[in-house]
């Protein structure tokens, strides 16, 4: 057998190759100093990485009601103000208040109709201004399309958008020949606020 050599050809060459590396690099100092210098161990420190405090999560804010009117998001298209299109709405409303009220039945006191709704929701409800300190808002039907802390946005059968403040008004809301009457200034809540409040059981409303 023949005897292996110590290292094999292409080790020798790369060997080789780093030592010519070297010298070029390295030509101020000696082969032995050179040797001395990649003889020598090297220690590695270790190194702590600082950790960075944990940033308070910002919660994401929604819109505010200034940004809500300038995006215009609640306003209603002119192509969209038909009494027709909402007329579905109105049968899912009646729906919720005969389930609200555990069926309206003949025999049903008025007073408990007239307590679930004023802490019912109103939207789809048909509504009629009854009285108003302004004349020209009396005789207006319509759907309840919105309604805010201060007025009820109403769509009539002629397709007109009508916006009608509560103060100064009283509305009557029909529901299966159930008639409940709401004076508006007792009524100046948005709908989410209204149903954890407590009304008087006097001078709030009339049958």
């Amino acid at each position: 057998m023949s005897r292996l050599s110590p290292q094999r050809p292409g080790a020798q060459r790369a060997e080789a190759f780093l030592q010519a590396f070297l010298r070029r690099c390295t030509p101020h100092m000696s082969q032995r100093a050179r040797e001395d210098q990649l003889q020598r161990k090297a220690v590695v420190l270790e190194y702590f990485t600082r950790r960075r405090g944990r940033e308070p999560r910002r919660r994401a804010r929604g819109l505010s009601a200034r940004q809500r009117r300038a995006l215009r998001l609640f306003d209603i298209k002119p192509e969209q103000q038909r009494y027709d299109l909402f007329l579905p709405l109105h049968e899912l409303w009646k729906q919720y208040i005969r389930d609200l009220c555990n069926g309206l039945r003949p025999d049903t006191q008025p007073q408990a109709i007239q307590a679930k709704l004023l802490k019912a929701d109103l939207h789809g409800a048909i509504v009629s201004v009854t009285k108003s300190k302004c004349p020209s808002y009396v005789g207006v039907t319509g759907i309840l399309l919105q309604e805010t802390k201060h007025v009820f946005k109403i769509i009539t059968k002629e397709d007109r958008l009508k916006v009608i403040p509560k103060l100064g008004c009283v509305f009557s809301v029909e529901t299966d020949g159930f008639v409940s009457y709401i004076h508006g200034s007792k009524f100046q809540l948005r709908s989410s606020e209204r149903s954890a409040k407590k009304f008087k059981a006097k001078g709030t409303v009339d049958l």
